[in-house]
């Protein structure tokens, strides 16, 4: 797992999604993930009582049902440290182990970048 702190612009409009999606929705994470083809997949935590999803797992698995072979990148906004191993295995799935995970905080400021693997 390699650690980075840069971002383009590319990375932080997912990360503005992310975080719009997380204040919307009043739920713990948001996240976004960019499929090969540059599309993007926005979703929250899913909480129900039958259903528990993070919202990078929900975003991941969003992307596969709609078609994506890929991905690009993957970000999360949250009050956590780090990436959960859970979040970086679903982007791994799809996207491979140098797949990079941006985390965020709740104001949208960059905390650290890993890779998937």
């Amino acid at each position: 797992m390699t650690q980075s702190t840069e971002i383009g612009p590319e990375d932080r409009k997912i990360i503005t999604l992310a975080r719009s999606a997380r204040a919307r929705n009043a739920v713990p994470e948001g996240a976004a993930v960019r499929d090969e083809t540059g599309r993007t997949y926005v979703a929250g935590t899913v909480g129900l009582n039958s259903l528990k999803l993070s919202a990078l797992q929900t975003a991941v698995a969003m992307a596969v049902a709609s078609g994506a072979k890929s991905l690009e990148a993957a970000a999360v906004v949250s009050d956590a440290a780090t990436p959960s191993d859970a979040d970086r295995a679903a982007v791994r799935d799809l996207g491979g182990p140098d797949t990079p995970v941006l985390l965020a905080g709740p104001d949208g400021t960059l905390k650290v970048t890993v890779t998937a693997g």
